[in-house]
């Protein structure tokens, strides 16, 4: 499965537009696209509903006439192209947005129209003429832009992109570029969310005790980390969805895991999912054949486990000792794998029992 940011996903509603209104419009032409439907959406609760735009020829234009009592500063939305492919765009009341770009690279669009939406355009650009930087790279570039520009939402934007949404955070190093930032953006719902979140991250990293939760599974029988049948164990929690996209070998790592450990005395893997439909959810298990136990109370992204885990992205392992101790968190692959070996062979020559 592909990783899904959490953080920067709301609950979409359409909102009926009234009488006191501010129009903003988007001009736009990206070659190559012909005729499409994009849609634009709202990441925050400032801007909470979804526009349909449709492209002819590559080209578009649209008119949000937008309730100023419902957005009266700027705020951000989500401009979906393909079906697939996000970009960020500010908007503000009286804003005439332009949008350039080709569909052949839609990893960059010159969007212009207000500061947010330039300087993003200018460090977007100067990025693609980097190649394929590396990682810290970008995070130096993003921290650089960031300090620059600690009113601009183009920084909340980048804080998000190249610092919350990696596979293992720096909370201490998002907190340091968070403070950096004008009290205009910390009152942003979304800083907000990444406070809440850095806040719950530090009860639950490595060498810390694992919340307790109890969660149903297909019978509906109760599962918690401590039950019988996970206790003296390591246990492996996997957080997951069945709307995440599907990715073969992520489920293949789980399942082999689980065909060359099931039978063995020490470990144990639990099934985590945010699904809020039973059916999706029940589907999805029979289909990708997951056979180890699967838990689920179908709140979906307001889950209290994942919010008691601080889950940032799915899917996502957490291991924990025997003792309900944390181990490690987003492990998979390679460091997954020989993490267990590890620990299994320290328990075989304890018990003088084989690992299988």
């Amino acid at each position: 499965m592909r990783k899904i940011g959490l953080l920067f996903i709301t609950i979409f509603c359409l909102l009926a537009c009234k009488n006191n209104s501010s129009r903003i419009s988007l001009e736009g032409e990206i070659k190559g696209l012909t005729n499409d439907t994009l849609y634009l959406y709202g990441t925050d609760a400032l801007y909470d509903r979804i526009d349909t735009i449709y492209a002819e020829k590559g080209k578009f234009s649209y008119n949000l006439n937008i309730d100023s009592t419902v957005i009266d500063t700027l705020t951000t939305a989500v401009l979906l192209i393909n079906g697939h492919v996000e970009y960020p765009v500010f908007l503000d009341k009286g804003n005439q947005i332009t949008i350039k770009g080709n569909i052949d690279d839609l990893s960059y669009l010159d969007i212009n129209g207000n500061e947010p939406n330039t300087s993003l355009s200018l460090f977007m650009k100067e990025q693609r003429g980097l190649g394929s930087a590396s990682d810290k790279m970008m995070q130096e570039k993003a921290e650089t832009f960031i300090r620059q520009h600690n009113s601009s939402l183009a920084s909340v934007y980048l804080l998000d992109k190249y610092f919350v949404q990696t596979p293992q955070p720096d909370y201490i190093k998002i907190k340091e570029i968070t403070e950096a930032m004008t009290g205009a953006l910390l009152d942003r719902p979304y800083i907000e969310n990444i406070s809440d979140y850095i806040d719950q991250l530090e009860k639950v990293t490595v060498g810390k005790s694992a919340p307790y939760f109890s969660l149903p599974n297909e019978k509906g029988e109760k599962l918690s980390r401590s039950a019988e049948r996970f206790r003296n164990r390591y246990l492996l929690l996997n957080f997951w969805a069945s709307w995440c996209d599907p990715q073969p070998e992520a489920n293949a790592e789980l399942k082999r895991l689980n065909k060359e450990y099931k039978k063995n005395k020490n470990f144990a893997m639990l099934g985590i999912s945010l699904d809020i439909d039973r059916e999706a959810w029940e589907t999805a298990i029979k289909k990708d054949t997951l056979s180890w136990d699967q838990v689920c109370d179908f709140t979906g992204l307001s889950s209290e486990t994942a919010k008691q885990y601080a889950i940032l992205t799915l899917p996502t392992n957490i291991l924990l000792s025997p003792t309900g101790k944390i181990l490690a968190r987003d492990i998979q692959g390679e460091a997954l794998t020989g993490k267990l070996k590890e620990l299994l062979k320290t328990e075989e020559k304890k018990t003088g029992k084989s690992i299988r």
